[in-house]
């Protein structure tokens, strides 16, 4: 759903966007120009924003709310690539090549998106090539979270990917469950299905290195579930 904008808006877009690696170095002008380019879109939970082989966005801004990228099957079981919130910048693809959308993007809740058109970008590129060394910093860093993403789907067990997640997830040995991580989209994010993660679940919390509810999963033992991260030789 398109938005009408209000220049304060704007104003506080520019200033976000400013903060972002692939726009640091652009002159405030620069940013400010592609802040005025914004078109400020809202979803609803599970929206689609766009649909893999559809046509795709530059960039798309998360001002409010989570939004996940996923492939899916032509059985339709999901699997996450990536999980954007508030404050971060995803897409890319669209910005320089006439490319379908490699994957799909839905909101996970009600989110305010705002979406960089491909003219607008390749403008400012055209015109200060400073964005030219963060567009390749930022695409290399995509390019090696699929990597690492590879890695572990293939060289790791569910219960390791999973150890590995919540460690990295946790804040002060804590890691909050919002309404909609649900074991189904967990086990999607893990390249795996809910029952065989529920197994994995279980089994951590049977050997007391977390405790688990629905809003909340506790790390109890922290080098032990580290351990648990690390593959069986």
């Amino acid at each position: 759903m398109q938005v009408g904008t209000q220049p304060a808006k704007l104003e506080v877009l520019a200033a976000q966007l400013q903060t972002l690696p692939i726009f640091r170095n652009l002159d405030p002008p620069r940013v400010a120009q592609l802040a005025r380019s914004a078109v400020r879109r809202t979803y609803p939970a599970g929206g689609v924003i766009f649909l893999e082989g559809e046509s795709a966005p530059a960039f798309c801004y998360v001002a409010t709310g989570w939004v996940k990228i996923v492939k899916m099957s032509p059985a339709g079981r999901e699997q996450i690539l990536y999980l954007w919130g508030p404050g971060e910048l995803f897409g890319g693809v669209g910005a320089f090549v006439e490319r379908p959308a490699p994957a799909t993007a839905i909101a996970l809740e009600a989110a305010e998106l705002w979406i960089l058109p491909r003219t607008a970008v390749r403008q400012v590129f055209a015109a200060d090539p400073a964005l030219a060394l963060g567009v390749i910093e930022f695409m290399a860093g995509r390019i090696d979270e699929l990597v690492q993403l590879v890695a572990d789907l293939s060289l790791h067990s569910v219960t390791e990917r999973l150890a590995r997640m919540l460690l990295e997830q946790a804040e002060d040995d804590v890691v909050q469950r919002r309404l909609w991580a649900t074991q189904s989209e967990m086990a999607a994010r893990l390249g795996t299905v809910p029952d065989v993660l529920n197994r994995a679940l279980r089994g951590l919390v049977e050997e007391e290195l977390i405790e688990f509810s629905r809003q909340q999963i506790r790390i109890l033992d922290r080098a032990g579930l580290a351990a648990k991260a690390i593959p069986a030789r």
